[in-house]
């Protein structure tokens, strides 16, 4: 049996996350909408954790804008990336590791947390709960934690209308439509009152929970799909205005709930 390390790893080994926000409209619109919420708690001088880091593409951004950035990334081949991709910078320091431990920091030390990949990867609820805690615990009292998701329904709606469905549906739900988390799905979807509950008894008040990047997905697919740069501007700052709204919220694919540590 494959261990969850190995299967995400063996992913991103062969996986150019690196581009992954910038070559689609819609990773275009997620990195964008995400920044815009980052920047409402984290500023100039702000100490900032990045769990899951990826190839740093937010770390780095923050780094830039004069942040002092910790990142932990899971897999070596997103971490060398990363390692390459920050060379000659002295307020970005990285580190292989694990949301689920990262008692290589001290409690109550970062402003704001950033676990912006981890729990599209993490199936086992004891771990979920501990990589949830972790964040908690680094972050000082009033800091921001922000931590991304996945709507199960956007998994559905963005991959399963190929000829496919009954076997996403099997993959994703039992058979009294419970949503199911396994690691050889290698993305785990939530429902949003699921994910939202998951900080029921935590000590951290809810500040708000918002999708980044819409519909685009899949409508991203047709072959008639076209954005410009100067639409794309507008969608951007449109979707800003309702990014949050309930209704709306089990269409997006990527989604943060953000809260603030008591």
């Amino acid at each position: 049996m494959s261990t969850r390390k190995e299967i995400v790893s063996g992913f991103y080994d062969q996986y150019d996350e690196d581009g992954r926000l910038g070559r689609t409209r819609h990773g275009q619109l997620e990195y964008r909408t995400t920044m815009t919420y980052i920047h409402r708690y984290a500023a100039k001088g702000s100490k900032v954790l990045e769990v899951g880091a990826g190839t740093g593409r937010y770390s780095i951004a923050l780094a830039k804008e004069g942040m002092d950035v910790t990142a932990v990334e899971l897999a070596e081949s997103n971490l060398a990336v990363l390692r390459e991709n920050s060379r000659g910078m002295e307020n970005i320091a990285s580190y292989q590791g694990d949301a689920t431990d990262l008692g290589r920091f001290a409690g109550d030390t970062f402003d704001v947390t950033l676990s912006l990949g981890p729990m599209y990867h993490l199936f086992e609820a004891e771990d979920v709960d501990r990589a949830i805690d972790e964040a908690v615990r680094v972050t000082k009292p009033g800091g921001a934690i922000f931590f991304a998701f996945i709507s199960v329904f956007a998994i559905m709606y963005a991959n399963y209308f190929y000829g496919n469905w009954a076997a996403g549906q099997k993959e994703n739900f039992t058979a009294d439509h419970r949503v199911r988390h396994f690691k050889e799905q290698l993305f785990t979807g939530y429902d949003v009152t699921e994910f939202e509950g998951l900080f029921q008894q935590k000590p951290v008040d809810w500040l708000a929970t918002t999708g980044v990047d819409g519909l685009l997905e899949p409508i991203e697919k047709r072959p008639d799909f076209f954005l410009s740069d100067e639409e794309l501007k507008a969608l951007a700052e449109w979707y800003l205005a309702f990014s949050e709204k309930r209704e709306l919220l089990g269409n997006t694919n990527h989604l943060l709930y953000i809260c603030r540590k008591r």
